[in-house]
C-alpha cells in the first residue's frame, strides 16, 4: 500500500477532456484507484452534473439509486445527489458508505461545484491501515462477535422509514428487510426499529487485503458531537436511539474501544482542499471518507456506482 492519498491525475495541457482521458487511460487510471484507494481528477472542465454523469459512467457504468438511507441528501438530477444535508458546523466523521447494508456501492464519486471558504475538505483514511492501527485484542473480538447496528425510526423526530427505504408500504420493506438480513419491528404509533448484523472485517475484492469496512464507529452514540449526544440522551432511551451500534450478539461496546477506534480513523486520515470542478474517485473497499466543518458555502455533488455482492 503506498499511503499517497488521494492519488492526483492532472490535465495534461494537452486539451484533452475528462472523458477522452479516461476512454485513453481507463485501465491504468483503474489500476491507481485499486493501489491508492483514491484518486483526485483535478484540471478538467466537467460540465457540471450532466458532465459528472459521464464521467462516471466512463469509468464505472450507470449510477445507482441512494437506497436505506441513513442520512439527508437531495436529489440534484437522475443519481447524483447532494452530499449529506448536516449544518456546515458539524463534522462528518470518517466512514465507508452504505457499509451497514447488505450491498454497498464498491466506488464512490464526488464532484466539487462550489468550494467552501474555509476547511470543508472530505478527509480520507486508508482502511487498510486503519485495520492495522486497531489492536489486535479490540479486531479479533469484533471478528468473532461482529457488529450490529440498531435503527429508529419515529413518527415525529428524525427520516421515516418511508424516507429511508422509498416507499409507503410496510410489506414493501418487510420484503427488503427479509432479502438483506434485516430484523424488523413495528411500533406503535407507526415507528419501526431495525437491526442488521454485519461483519466488521472484510476482504477487498480485487487483492483479498484485510479492511476494517463497518459504520460501528460512525453510528455510535459517542461519536455524535456532544451537544448533540446528550440531546439526544435527553429524549430517547437507549434503545431507541435514532441509531447505535453494539457488538453482533447486542453487547455494549466499551467506551474505551470506541476511543480507540475514533483515535485509528484520526491517525491516518489525511486531508486536501476542494477546488473547482475537481472529481474524486474513492474504492469504497479501501478508503474511508468524512467531511469537515466549514464556512460560506460548499456543494458536493456524489454519485455511488458497482454494486457489491455482499
Amino acid at each position: 500500500m503506498d499511503g499517497m492519498l488521494p492519488f492526483t491525475v492532472e490535465a495534461d495541457g494537452s486539451g484533452a477532456g475528462v472523458i477522452e482521458r479516461i476512454d485513453a487511460d481507463r485501465q491504468k487510471l483503474r489500476g491507481l484507484l485499486a493501489e491508492h484507494g483514491a484518486l483526485l481528477l483535478r484540471g478538467f472542465e466537467i460540465g457540471g452534473v450532466d458532465g459528472f454523469d459521464r464521467v462516471v459512467r466512463a469509468l464505472s457504468g450507470a449510477p445507482l439509486t441512494y437506497a436505506e438511507r441513513s442520512s439527508p441528501r437531495s436529489t440534484i438530477k437522475g443519481q447524483v445527489y447532494t452530499s449529506t444535508d448536516y449544518p456546515p458546523d458539524e463534522e462528518i466523521f470518517l466512514h465507508n458508505e452504505n457499509s451497514y447494508q447488505a450491498v454497498w456501492p464498491l466506488t464512490l464519486y464526488f464532484h466539487c461545484l462550489q468550494a467552501p471558504k474555509t476547511q470543508g475538505a472530505t478527509p480520507l483514511a486508508d482502511i487498510r491501515r486503519v485495520y492495522e492501527a486497531i489492536d489486535p485484542g479490540v479486531r479479533e473480538e469484533f471478528v468473532r462477535r461482529k457488529w450490529m447496528v440498531v435503527r429508529n425510526f419515529h413518527p415525529d423526530f428524525g427520516s421515516s422509514w418511508r424516507h429511508t427505504f422509498n416507499t409507503e408500504d410496510r410489506s414493501d420493506v418487510e420484503a427488503y428487510a427479509a432479502e438483506r438480513g434485516i430484523a424488523l419491528e413495528w411500533l406503535d404509533g407507526d415507528g419501526l426499529r431495525t437491526r442488521a448484523v454485519r461483519e466488521a472485517v472484510h476482504q477487498h475484492p480485487v487483492s483479498g487485503e484485510k479492511v476494517w469496512f463497518n459504520h460501528a464507529t460512525f453510528f455510535h452514540i459517542s461519536t455524535q458531537a456532544k451537544d448533540v449526544r446528550e440531546g439526544l440522551l435527553e429524549i430517547f432511551a437507549p434503545e431507541d436511539l435514532p441509531s447505535n451500534t453494539y457488538y453482533g450478539d447486542g453487547g455494549t461496546i466499551p467506551d474505551d474501544v470506541m476511543d480507540h477506534l475514533r483515535a485509528c480513523y484520526r491517525q491516518v486520515s489525511t486531508r486536501y482542499d476542494w477546488q473547482y470542478d475537481d472529481v474524486l474517485v474513492v474504492d469504497n473497499m479501501l478508503a474511508a471518507h468524512g467531511r469537515e466543518p466549514f464556512t460560506g458555502p460548499r456543494k458536493i455533488a456524489v454519485a455511488m456506482a458497482e454494486p457489491s455482492r455482499g
